[in-house]
């Protein structure tokens, strides 16, 4: 089961390079799901790394929700459709399973659901130091400047009203999506919407709707904004 592996270059993290190559294992399918991992002694052997590196690696999978460890007893593959994680999602382009187009797409319809429940939540449920969050995040939106500095305003304005919905797991696929962006090269998506980003007179009216508390009005100037990314891979839902 393991005569396929490779010894892990020594270049850039070991931990991290056995890791990914493991991670590979699982997501393409080489390692079968609800079947056991080869020994930490066999993964060692093959990948040329010491059996802490090999223990190492396994638990940052197990974390992942990919494998299941036993006390004494054989590593079990998990099936990542049942307990992986937003932040695989990436992962499983590099593993050649799922479409590039596919995940972002899926991954912007994600943001667009959340995003805009979070706009309806925000505009009902703040108080209103969270209210004068939005409203100045909206007011510091640039009129002018660069792709980066746009982006960053965007994600002030939304960690503004992601904080002000109440919700935190809202905030928490916030973070996730934003790390998993970064992981996988965020000029690879940069730019993509960039027409929603440079709309500083959309950002403020939606600003100005929420700390209005006119949820309804809220909710379709965000779902506006948030589907130009969504329409990028294809019609909109």
């Amino acid at each position: 089961m393991v005569n396929f592996l490779r010894p892990v270059s020594r270049t850039g993290t070991l931990s991290d390079g056995v890791f990914n190559t493991l991670l590979l294992e699982i997501l393409s399918g080489r390692w079968p799901a609800n079947e056991a991992a080869p020994s930490e002694r066999d993964l060692a052997a093959e990948l040329n790394v010491t059996r802490h590196v090999v223990r190492e690696a396994l638990k940052r999978l197990q974390q992942a929700g990919l494998v299941r460890i036993s006390q004494g007893g054989k590593t079990m593959v998990l099936d990542w459709r049942t307990h992986a994680g937003l932040d695989m999602g990436f992962a499983l382009i590099d593993a050649g399973v799922v479409p590039l187009a596919d995940i972002f797409r899926d991954t912007a319809v994600l943001r667009r659901t959340v995003g805009v429940d979070a706009v309806r939540l925000c505009a009902l449920k703040a108080n209103d130091d969270q209210l004068a969050a939005v409203t100045a995040a909206a007011a510091a939106y640039p009129h002018t400047g660069t792709l980066q500095e746009f982006e960053d305003a965007e994600l002030r304005l939304w960690t503004a009203i992601m904080i002000g919905s109440g919700n935190v797991a809202y905030q928490l696929a916030l973070n996730t999506l934003m790390r998993s962006i970064e992981e996988v090269g965020a000029v690879m998506v940069q730019g993509l919407n960039a027409e929603a980003l440079t709309n500083r007179g959309g950002q403020v009216e939606l600003a100005t709707a929420i700390t209005n508390r006119d949820a309804d009005t809220a909710v379709a100037l965000a779902y506006v904004l948030l589907s130009e990314l969504v329409d990028v891979f294809g019609p909109g839902d």
